[in-house]
Parts: C-alpha cells; sequence; structure tokens
C-alpha cells in the first residue's frame, strides 16, 4: 500500500489491502475455529492475537479483564480516540459442520463467528497501522472475552479500556444478511439483558397426603403462568419486551411432594421504563407467592447489560464510510431482542455496530447452531468497511 495515493483513491487501496490480507486472515479464523475457548478462557485465542500485533509492530498489552487484548494505533495527528472491539470466545454447543477445520474441543464451537470477529478486527489493524500516518487521533483495537455470558466488556473497562475513548466501533456477522451486504437500525438495536434466579420453598411430605405439606411445584406453575402477563398487561405495547423462563427444576419422584422448586429466567427490554417495570412486576409477583400459595420465596434479580444504543455521531459517518467503499450495499433493518456487551462501551461514548452479512449462498444459517457456517468473504469485506470507516472518522 503506497499511504500518499490514499487520499486520491481510498477505496481502491483499501480494497487491494484487505484482498491481500485475506487468506492470511482466513488461516488465522480457521485455526481459532478449530480451537475455541469459552468466556474467560481465551488465552490460546489472545495469544494468537497478541503475537499478530507483534508481527505488526502494533503496541498491545495483554491480560486485560483477566484475557483480553488491547492493541493501539497513534496517528500521525492529534485527535480523537476510536475504539474498535471483537469478541473472542466460544459456546458451549457441539458442533456438527463436518469441515476440516471443526471444532477439536468436545462441547465447545465458534457457533456465533466470534473467530470471525476477532480476524476481521487483526485485518483493520493491519490495515490501519498502515495509515497511521494519515489518522488524526488513535485507533483502540479491543479484542474482548466473554461476551457470551455479558461479562467480558465491563471487566475490561475495569481494566481501564474505556479510558479516553472518544468514539466506538463494534461489528457482527449477520448470517441473515447476504454476504456483500451491511445492516444497521437506528436508535436502540438490541435489547437490555436481565436474569433472574427464583427459589420456591414449600414443605415437603407424601403426594397421598398434599393438605400436610406445602406444594412449591403448583406455586412455582402459577408463577410461569402469571409471569407470562407482564408483557401483555403491564408494558406498554409500543415498548418491545420479552421475559422467558430458561430452567424449571423440582422433585425427584412420582409420590413426593419435594421441599423446592427452582426457576431461571431471562428479561429483554429495549427502553428503561419497560425494564424498570418488567423488574418491579417480577419482583410482586414473587412475593405475592408468598401471601397467596403459602411458600416463601428468594428472588436474586441481577441486571447485566443495558441496552446497545446507536449514536447517530457514529452511525452516520459510517454508513457514509460504507457507501463510499462499496456503493449501495448497506440497508436499515429492524431492532433485534438479543443482547450485546459492547453496549458497555456505548453506555459510556457515542457508538455504532454495523452488521456485516455473512449468510453463504444456499444456506439458511443461524447463530448459536451447531451447523452454522459463514461465509468467510465476510472478513475481508468487514476489513474493507471498518477500515474505511476509521479513516473517515479520523480524516
Amino acid at each position: 500500500m503506497i499511504a500518499s495515493d490514499i487520499p486520491n483513491d481510498p477505496a481502491r487501496r483499501i480494497r487491494q489491502a484487505a484482498e491481500a490480507l485475506a487468506p492470511h486472515l482466513v488461516a488465522i479464523r480457521r485455526d481459532i475455529h478449530a480451537h475455541p475457548e469459552l468466556a474467560f478462557e481465551e488465552t490460546r485465542t489472545a495469544g494468537i492475537v497478541a503475537a499478530e500485533l507483534a508481527r505488526l509492530a502494533i503496541p498491545h498489552r495483554t491480560g486485560i479483564g483477566r484475557t483480553g487484548v488491547l492493541g493501539v494505533i497513534e496517528g500521525g495527528r492529534p485527535g480523537p480516540t476510536l475504539a474498535i472491539r471483537a469478541d473472542m470466545d466460544a459456546l458451549p454447543i457441539a458442533e456438527e459442520t463436518g469441515l476440516p477445520f471443526a471444532s477439536t474441543v468436545p462441547g465447545k464451537m465458534h457457533a456465533c463467528g466470534h473467530d470471525i470477529h476477532t480476524a476481521t478486527l487483526l485485518g483493520v489493524g493491519a490495515v490501519l497501522k498502515e495509515l497511521a500516518p494519515m489518522l488524526a487521533g488513535r485507533v483502540l483495537l479491543v479484542f474482548q472475552p466473554a461476551e457470551e455470558v455479558l461479562e467480558g466488556a465491563a471487566a475490561m473497562i475495569a481494566d481501564g479500556a474505556a479510558e479516553g475513548v472518544d468514539l466506538a466501533l463494534g461489528f457482527h456477522n449477520q448470517p441473515d444478511l447476504p454476504v456483500g451486504s451491511f445492516g444497521y437500525a437506528r436508535g436502540a438495536c438490541l435489547a437490555a439483558a436481565d436474569r433472574f434466579d427464583l427459589v420456591v420453598r414449600g414443605k415437603s411430605g407424601h403426594a397421598a397426603h398434599p393438605y400436610a405439606a406445602v406444594d412449591p411445584i403448583v406455586a412455582a406453575s402459577a408463577f410461569v403462568a402469571q409471569v407470562q402477563t407482564v408483557v401483555s398487561r403491564e408494558i406498554k405495547p409500543i415498548h418491545p419486551a420479552v421475559v422467558t423462563i430458561g430452567m424449571i427444576e423440582g422433585g425427584a419422584t412420582y409420590n413426593i411432594i419435594p421441599e423446592r422448586v427452582r426457576l431461571k429466567g431471562s428479561v429483554r427490554t429495549l427502553h428503561a421504563e419497560a425494564r424498570d417495570r418488567a423488574e418491579a412486576a417480577i419482583r410482586r409477583l414473587a412475593t405475592g407467592l408468598e401471601a397467596t400459595m403459602r411458600v416463601q420465596c428468594a428472588i436474586d434479580y441481577q441486571r447485566k447489560v443495558p441496552p446497545l444504543v446507536n449514536d447517530d455521531r457514529v452511525l452516520e459517518p459510517a454508513l457514509a464510510a460504507v457507501r463510499a467503499q462499496f456503493g449501495e450495499v448497506i440497508e436499515e433493518g429492524e431492532p433485534s431482542m438479543g443482547s450485546e456487551d459492547f453496549a458497555e462501551f456505548a453506555a459510556r461514548a457515542p457508538a455504532f455496530q454495523l452488521r456485516i452479512g455473512s449468510g453463504a449462498p444456499g444456506r439458511d444459517d443461524r447463530l448459536h447452531n451447531a451447523n452454522y457456517q459463514p461465509d468467510e468473504r465476510c472478513i475481508e469485506l468487514g476489513v474493507q468497511a471498518l477500515s474505511r470507516t476509521a479513516l473517515e472518522m479520523l480524516a
């Protein structure tokens, strides 16, 4: 790449650089894919990232947020600090793709494409390192652990990863978008994620004599039914919300009323008012069981991450950059009730998350699926889109 040519034809130069990097980045992705690591276990992946940053002569620190890596590219002139974030962790899923580079670790798989993200950000680092003299400001390359448990961003931020950050850029591969296309949503694009554990304690006894016991299964069942009214009767219809009971456990055999039942649930909301109402309602319903069903309820309600809100101050220049690089390949989409802890960075600085099409021709893939096979061309295209966005934002 010839830096002096960038002002005249940045699209061509960035494209050529990304195309040249693509085989190497695909090889890195396949290596990471074959050796998936769960949340806060990403020591091997972090080692690959650190080695690659060292090869590119990009200063970096490891052990940020336990297993995260933070690289720094200093621009040629003073300006804002732009953080670009990729997540590194895998999922506890047994892979069924049959690919030659499939997971070698039983019960673990990169079924969400974080291997794609890691390779993409390494490519962005390589391109921006060459463009550094033209940048007004600095770029932080944030390789984050533990996104799937919604704890890695907070851990890195606690170790200083967000200090001095003026703007933040995130991205995610999207199998519902064909490779070569991009997407976005305005405002709150991903939901806040909260969760709760509820223990309903009764009094165990013989199934033949329920009057001498206090049945926690009946009480827990009533709670499951009642909690469905939180969305339908307590939250405004124009405020999307989802309340789901994901686990219920109690009892061991046919003829014994158990002592307790355990439930686990999740709450997703896009608006602060809905988030507050949902928590208050769930707590109230649990308290109500004690009065009406003679049980004791212990609830542990945790707010995990806020909604991810795309800020127009980052969104608009990013859209312009993608269109300048590729043409009209980016379209507005809808918010999702999925969650993403990049929201922790977005809560501290204006941010935007770009959706990068990864759908392969002839396939109908979905994230978190044992047979997920993204189109690897999304790596090179993501490098182009993110590099061009950084170049334009730090011009």
